[in-house]
């Protein structure tokens, strides 16, 4: 059982956008479940091969999350009652309390069929008399991270504070070479993006470094001390 489950579109997108909160929650011991719903290939630098070496090691560096992969195809992703089925199982296989998903806006379809697959696919989980693996499960709340193919300047719901743990996630991310480095005209321009995006949201609330998040439902907290 997990206490977080995410949902990434492709084997990189969940360390670019919230490699650092993975890194953090591992090393609390917080059961961290992340499901790469495709491989992510083909590419012009990547294979098969290569895409699951790069995954194995970015794991490694955010601290050993359990990983999954749901094989379905790159680039032709599609929100079909099959796949929320396969969405759904997951979130029962994995009991979470919180699930992550992609933000609703986006410029690559993968990341919105993403969106709309976990969306639903809550809802589909807690349902009885129907043919989806495992026992009714209904998580607490739906996250949406950041993608690095963004339409619009995020707003986020709230940050999570990554500082100690932005080398891990610098590290997750180099490990995806053949995605950010081979062939680019400005190798690693990409890794140097998102950090600087964290830097400044870390700025923003008064920290080191930051992750943002949306949250469509309220938020309760425990008192005004939760918010510092």
């Amino acid at each position: 059982m997990a206490e977080i489950l995410i949902f990434s579109p492709h084997p990189d997108d969940a360390e670019l956008a919230m490699g650092g909160t993975i890194a953090k929650l591992c090393s609390q011991g917080v059961e961290v479940a992340l499901i790469d719903v495709t491989s992510g290939e083909p590419t012009p630098h990547g294979s098969e091969a290569i895409r699951a070496r790069e995954t194995a090691e970015a794991n490694q560096a955010l601290g050993n999350p359990i990983r999954e992969n749901l094989g379905l195809p790159n680039r032709w992703l599609e929100h079909t009652i099959e796949n929320r089925k396969l969405f759904a199982a997951a979130i029962r296989r994995h009991r979470p309390r919180l699930v992550f998903i992609p933000y609703h806006e986006d410029a690559h379809p993968d990341h919105l069929a993403v969106h709309q697959l976990g969306l639903r696919a809550r809802f589909d989980a807690k349902l009885t008399r129907t043919d989806i693996p495992g026992e009714p499960h209904y998580p607490q709340r739906i996250v949406e991270f950041y993608c690095t193919h963004l339409m619009i300047n995020p707003q986020p719901t709230f940050l999570v504070d990554i500082t100690g743990h932005t080398e891990a996630k610098e590290a997750a991310i180099r490990a995806y070479q053949s995605q950010f480095y081979e062939g680019r005209p400005r190798p690693g321009e990409i890794t140097e993006h998102v950090l600087t995006m964290n830097r400044y949201f870390g700025w923003r609330s008064g920290v080191g470094s930051a992750e943002p998040y949306y949250c469509p439902e309220p938020i309760a907290l425990g008192g005004p001390d939760a918010i510092l």
